[in-house]
């Protein structure tokens, strides 16, 4: 039996690569605020947990729209790829921007997949912890508040996933 596989999705610019860059401790992922740069799965091991010595694999994936496009089309396959090969998916969305309608579209997808999610509300950085209260409406339980740009947040995200 392989490593758990965790999933980093969501729509474009809410920090799925910053995220993996942060967990990774690396930069192997391109990160800029230039919409739909990832395409491809990225796939890289990661020490979870010092403590418990726990390894995980972990897959960036390109941002999920509901835009109509060859290109759209190929990254959606990419994601749907990485959601059938994940024992946990972080939906990852942004605390600034709120839960927008394409956040409650996917949430709705991921529901239906009964797999452990695990609910991520980045760029939270600064922001007044009450506004989390929103995402309960995706249905996918208490959201991690979390900054990955600045690392806040982040050991209560591994201690939320760990068994």
């Amino acid at each position: 039996m392989g490593l758990p596989v965790i999933s980093l999705v969501g729509r474009p610019n809410v920090g799925k690569s910053t995220l993996f860059n942060r967990l990774s401790k690396s930069r192997q992922a391109l990160v800029s605020d230039f919409e739909g740069l990832t395409r491809d799965r990225q796939y890289t091991e990661v020490l979870l947990d010092d403590d418990s010595e726990t390894f995980v694999t972990i897959i960036d994936t390109g941002g999920l729209t509901n835009e109509v496009n060859e290109i759209d089309s190929g990254i959606q396959g990419q994601v749907l790829n990485a959601l059938e090969e994940s024992d946990i998916i972080y939906f990852i969305v942004s605390a600034r921007d709120g839960v927008i309608g394409l956040d409650r579209e996917i949430g709705a997808q991921l529901r239906r997949l009964k797999k452990k999610i695990v609910l991520v509300c980045n760029k939270a950085e600064g922001l007044d912890l009450s506004l989390a209260a929103e995402f309960y409406e995706l249905g996918l339980g208490e959201p991690i508040l979390i900054a990955a740009e600045h690392g806040q947040g982040i050991e209560e995200l591994i201690d939320h996933t760990l068994p």
